[in-house]
């Protein structure tokens, strides 16, 4: 009797289901779901970071649980999984225990040069006062760990320098974060010694983290520590009066310009603690690192979202696509965090036995495009892709946690209510947002592509640059949507569509405009992407003399064993883009030039331009008239700049 009541309803199911699907309302319920999933692991990170926070402060300042965030997490670990690893280099493998007796070497070294009384010898010329600020110039390293976790229990600031910097860059780093103390990569010093007489002459203390010098007045900071005791250091040392405090600068990219301290804050070291939990990954997991860690995506993503869940990082000095699915076997790799073009570089590597049964379950990070997203997962899989969104200085962050390709995120109510963002209309052609009769910010609609900005709050603060006010000019916008709010400018565009999905559009200053209308120089890359003789793109705008706006050109690397097939290149982009998105120049490159963190030199390759007598690289010119693309001779670039070639 039980079943014949139960056979209505479930004869009823498979209509229902149908008519779901029909109204299209199916979808809508699963993604609610998976909004609400994600809702509660917010929650619970959200009380295990706060509970942290809570300990730390409730714990006795002399012992080493009183301190900041990091070395508290890290204290907590060598006490509750002393034998787990940390992390592996290589053949060396560290357990939290030794990470921890580490760190309170380098913390004990540094507080002897602070003149705090570490022991026998203490109170001695102090180079460094209390939160002074120490510049690494070094690789991804385990060292490097150390003295960063040892600069923290110091209550020392650290300052990550990019390694490529040299010369008047890395003069101004070091001048814009007020370092008094420069620790250097052996490997470095003879590229670093036509600056060593400036670097002394800005009286900065000088180590270097090897014994591999000679040089006078350079002493090694890890000789210094090893013949430091490994006992704690009292967490009164590293405690913040606030938790809005730098204990930290990371330097943007300086894309468009010289590099900027941004300030990180204890708050912020705290948040990325739960980064990897609210990406799905557990203690057990083995994270594959294989990004500067003078990069937050390396240190504040990589690094403390790894002592945010206890797990195992392998960290690589320089990533080798060649190499990255041998080491994934060896060390039974679960989680790849990539950056930039990392996945496109593995899809286009030969197969191989090694990519076959290993473990990797989960890869997490940005810039990820639509067309390598989908052949990677075909060909690793399966796996979770889970891109993400974020900045260095910024104030808001998206997670695609329902897998869906393309996008960086969704911008449900629910997703807003915790992390509260705004898509504004924004002129291009005047580099402002557009504002009403009000002058108030207006707000897209679907499918529009708009400047990501966010309210500036005590949960998300905006704590700006070291060097002077005049540096956070432009990242700030005020009266958005009423008088008196503020709101933090990401300076990147995105669109939302009619189901909630964020993608990512362009940054503000990268997309251009030719004949009146706004070019996306990823809508362009992504549609020369598709033809299987392209392997990489970068696309910008140039300058043409004579022309309003700037002109597309793509620079390309052909995939080998695959020739430039001009005919098809240009029957493709007239079919796929609206005319005023075509190329109308094209360069041919070895490979693309990328900064050490695999963003593209959109910039330099912008001054470059397209005179084909100062580029070695062929040159190649859309003819309208004729519907096709030509070499750009010297002739052509003559007839274009007299206006008798119509592009």
């Amino acid at each position: 009797m039980a079943g014949l009541l139960l056979l209505p309803p479930l004869l009823l199911l498979p209509p229902l289901l149908l008519l779901l699907r029909t109204l299209h309302i199916w979808p809508r319920l699963r993604w609610l779901a998976a909004d609400l999933a994600f809702a509660v692991r917010v929650l619970r990170c959200n009380r295990a970071l706060r509970a942290r926070a809570l300990a730390a402060a409730a714990a006795d300042p002399r012992g080493p649980e009183g301190g900041c965030s990091l070395a508290w997490r890290l204290a907590q670990l060598a006490r509750q999984r002393p034998a787990h690893v940390f992390l592996i280099h290589g053949a060396r493998r560290f357990s939290y225990a030794e990470a921890e007796r580490q760190s309170n070497r380098a913390a004990r070294a540094f507080l002897r040069a602070r003149g705090w009384d570490a022991g026998p010898g203490g109170g001695a010329a102090a180079p460094l006062t209390p939160g002074a600020t120490v510049a690494l110039l070094l690789p991804a390293c385990p060292e490097f760990l150390w003295l960063w976790f040892g600069l923290a229990k110091a209550g020392l600031r650290a300052a990550f320098v990019p390694a490529a910097l040299r010369r008047g860059p890395l003069l101004h780093c070091l001048r814009s974060c007020g370092a008094r103390a420069l620790v250097l990569a052996p490997e470095l010093l003879e590229s670093l010694e036509p600056d060593l007489p400036a670097l002394r002459a800005m009286g900065l203390h000088l180590w270097a983290a090897g014994p591999e010098t000679r040089l006078a007045g350079i002493s090694d900071v890890l000789a210094e520590a090893s013949a430091e005791a490994d006992e704690p250091v009292p967490g009164y040392l590293s405690a913040p009066q606030s938790v809005m405090d730098t204990c930290l600068y990371i330097f943007t990219s300086g894309t468009t310009g010289l590099p900027k301290a941004a300030r990180i804050s204890h708050l912020k070291i705290l948040q990325c603690q739960g980064f990897y939990q609210l990406c799905g990954a557990h203690q057990e997991d083995v994270i594959y690192l294989a990004l500067p860690l003078y990069h937050m995506s390396g240190s504040l993503l990589g690094i403390v979202g790894c002592l945010g869940i206890g797990a195992t990082v392998v960290l690589k000095s320089k990533f080798s696509a060649g190499q990255f699915w041998d080491d994934c076997q060896q060390h039974g790799v679960t989680v790849f965090q990539y950056i930039g073009e990392l996945c496109r570089y593995l899809v286009n590597q030969p197969p191989s036995q090694a990519e076959r049964g290993h473990k990797v379950r989960l890869v997490v990070g940005s810039g990820l495009r639509p067309d390598t997203w989908e052949r990677f997962v075909r060909r690793f899989g399966p796996l979770q892709v889970l891109e993400t969104y974020g900045l260095t200085e910024g104030n808001v962050a998206t997670f695609n946690y329902t897998g869906q390709p393309g996008a960086v995120g969704r911008a449900s109510w629910l997703y807003k209510h915790v992390f509260p963002f705004s898509l504004i209309r924004y002129d291009v052609t005047t580099g402002e947002p557009v504002r009403d009769t009000q002058g108030h910010c207006v707000a897209t609609s679907p499918g529009e592509p708009g400047l990501l900005v966010a309210p500036v709050s005590q949960q998300s603060p905006f704590l700006g640059y070291a060097g002077g006010p005049e540096l956070d000019r432009g990242k700030l916008l005020k009266d958005v949507f009423r008088p008196g709010d503020v709101f933090f400018n990401t300076g990147d565009l995105l669109v939302c569509d009619d189901q909630g999905f964020l993608r990512f559009h362009d940054r503000t200053g990268d997309t251009f405009r030719w004949k009146g209308e706004n070019v996306a120089t990823t809508e362009v890359a992504e549609a020369l992407e598709s033809l299987d003789f392209v392997q990489e793109v970068n696309v910008y705008g140039v300058t043409v003399p004579g022309h309003e706006g700037r002109a597309g050109m793509a620079a390309l690397v052909l995939r080998p064993p695959h020739s430039l097939d001009l005919e098809r290149l240009y029957s493709h982009v007239s079919e796929n883009l609206p005319p005023y998105a075509w190329p109308r120049f094209l360069r041919l490159q070895e490979s693309l030039a990328t900064t050490e963190t695999f963003k593209q030199q959109k910039v330099r390759m912008t001054k470059e331009g397209f005179n084909p007598s100062a580029l070695s690289d062929p040159l190649y010119v859309l003819d309208r008239a004729g519907g096709a693309y030509l070499p750009l001779t010297p002739a052509r670039y003559s007839a274009l700049l007299a206006g008798d070639l119509r592009i």
